[in-house]
């Protein structure tokens, strides 16, 4: 528990994805088109996606997920100790749980995940 169990890549192409980390770390796809999001397998490690729903920024970055006990229960900590809610806690799936996206004190986002 509170490890990094997932990480998210901004991206506009998913093809450009697919064509760069496939060839670069041999991961593995999984389209998801509900969601404009594309899942990834690494061989070792964790996995993550590539989503389409997030503005790529002047400076993207890398979001990755830290595995909590309960995403509504972290939030309200965020908000205890200065962080900011960038989205509120929302159902990926029965099967996948939930997430919700935060800041630091400095401005970079994670993202958490849990089952409930």
């Amino acid at each position: 528990m509170n490890g990094i169990c997932h990480m998210e890549i901004p991206s506009k192409d998913f093809e450009k994805a697919k064509k760069f980390y496939g060839e670069l770390f041999d991961w593995k796809f999984d389209l998801m088109k509900e969601w404009n999001y594309m899942l990834f397998t690494a061989p070792d490690g964790i996995g993550g996606g590539f989503d389409q729903s997030y503005e790529l920024s002047e400076k993207p970055g890398i979001l990755f997920y830290i595995e909590v006990e309960d995403v509504s229960a972290t939030l309200e900590k965020v908000k205890g100790i200065g962080g900011a809610i960038v989205k509120e806690k929302t159902q990926i799936s029965p099967e996948y749980g939930y997430m919700g996206v935060v800041t630091d004190l400095e401005g970079n986002q994670l993202g958490l995940w849990s089952k409930k």
